[in-house]
């Protein structure tokens, strides 16, 4: 992960956002004219002059906020800034030099990384308005103008930035990277048991419900394996979002999954499988994602004999559709078995991305039909004759017959459970494409 970074710092509602999805050419980060929308970093990665840089968007600083979130999304701030190669430090030219403006120089001018003052939300062509030159008391160098929302300045700006990139080194190649979504309803504990894995506060943790409101991307290695955890913004049910910004959230978790190589269902162990993950669980079902059942605060349930089989039991009767995804319970707050998340992820990885040979296929094939022959209608009989594994992630098989609508769902599944008991496949979904071919 050899790329340069640079951070997007600022107080709330000066443009930081938009500027950052400009740049990226694509609506990454949420943007909403009210203050603390950005809560987390957000990272994108994006290119100029044939350079690849890390750009990552961050929650507004409020110096002299005592607001609980406020406090932390300082903190996330500052940890956006200690990563950081190059610091674009943004005010806005419309409102005037602040005294959290004064304050946040104040606070970067203790680094030893360059820093860029970009006065926002310049949206005419010519000489820059008054306002903007009193930004050069805060000694910050001089100040470039853009405007975020025209693109006004942008050129510039980014070759300013350019001009400060460390030098190029070999970037690293990540192929062997897994991408791990963690989705789950509102305050099932996700943002927590990322900080848990990575042994930082990496990610905003309040007991609000719907405290992480994006997409949020943290690598890391362990026991050989190499891991992007997305954390998500929990996903409610649609009647329960009254928030604009809570409706981008819930669209970036969906998207989160489609992206992701595992997901790892949080589910609370005080609620139980409710309706909700059960959509959740369905959509990565429906997206072919290899997929690990979290049951989380294991610790705050009674416990008796046999008390896991039985939850487990239970989990599989609301879950019924994902029958094949392993079940881990642990507590993020005491650490309880949550070591072993990471490489059941991988297990499953690897057992999504196992490949049958043709002819293993086809010997598992005609021993199935023996022991259990295929449905017939009206007279006439289902044939198989031959399949071909067509890809991984989830494993995919074209199976090629004489009349596709006598392909009944349960001879599917009597295929799929034969398939499993010979290789595993566990932990992940599997296709079958039906297709017709004539006798001859």
């Amino acid at each position: 992960m050899a790329k340069p970074i640079v951070a997007i710092v600022g107080r709330p509602n000066v443009g930081k956002s938009t500027f950052f999805n400009y740049v990226c050419g694509k609506r990454i980060s949420i943007v909403e004219d009210t203050p603390g929308v950005t809560r987390d970093r957000i990272y994108a990665e994006t290119e100029w002059r044939n350079r690849k840089f890390t750009l990552i968007d961050t929650g507004g600083i409020e110096p002299y906020s005592e607001d609980r979130i406020m406090q932390q999304m300082r903190r996330q701030a500052e940890v956006a800034i200690e990563l950081a190669d190059v610091i674009v430090f943004m005010v806005d030219a419309k409102e005037g030099m602040t005294a959290s403006d004064k304050e946040i120089a104040s606070m970067l001018r203790k680094t030893s990384k360059p820093v860029i003052l970009v006065a926002n939300k310049v949206d005419n062509i010519g000489d820059p308005p008054p306002e903007v030159y009193e930004f050069y008391n805060l000694a910050m160098g001089d100040v470039e103008t853009v405007s975020s929302i025209h693109g006004l300045g942008m050129g510039d700006l980014l070759d300013r930035i350019y001009s400060f990139l460390p030098d190029e080194k070999q970037d690293d190649t990540e192929e062997d990277v897994i991408k791990v979504a963690v989705v789950g309803k509102p305050n099932s504990g996700k943002s927590s048991l990322v900080n848990r894995i990575t042994g930082e506060e990496r990610v905003i943790v309040s007991d609000i419900p719907g405290t992480t409101r994006d997409a949020i991307d943290t690598y890391v290695e362990r026991n050989g394996g190499k891991f992007v955890l997305i954390d998500t913004a929990g996903i409610r049910r649609k009647n329960k979002i009254t928030e604009n910004i809570e409706r981008y959230s819930v669209l970036r978790s969906w998207t989160a999954i489609e992206r992701s190589d595992v997901c790892v269902i949080m589910i609370d162990a005080q609620d139980g499988v409710t309706e909700q993950d059960a959509k959740i669980a369905g959509y990565a079902h429906e997206q072919g994602k290899a997929s690990v059942i979290v049951i989380n605060k294991w610790d705050l349930i009674e416990k008796g004999t046999g008390t896991m089989e039985e939850y487990r039991k239970k989990i599989m009767e609301k879950l019924s559709f994902m029958q094949y995804a392993p079940v881990l319970f642990i507590s993020v707050k005491t650490g309880q078995r949550v070591h072993r998340l990471l490489e059941l992820v991988k297990f499953v990885y690897e057992q999504a991305s196992l490949r049958i040979s043709t002819g293993m296929l086809n010997d598992l094939l005609n021993e199935a039909t023996a022991m259990v022959q295929p449905p017939s209608d009206k007279g006439k009989r289902l044939k198989l004759f031959y399949a071909v594994q067509s890809a991984v992630r989830p494993p995919t098989f074209i199976i090629f017959m004489n009349d596709t609508e006598l392909f009944h769902f349960s001879y599917e599944r009597y295929l799929e459970n034969q398939l499993r008991k010979s290789y595993g496949f566990e932990g992940t979904p599997i296709r079958f494409i039906p297709r017709e071919r004539n006798e001859d």
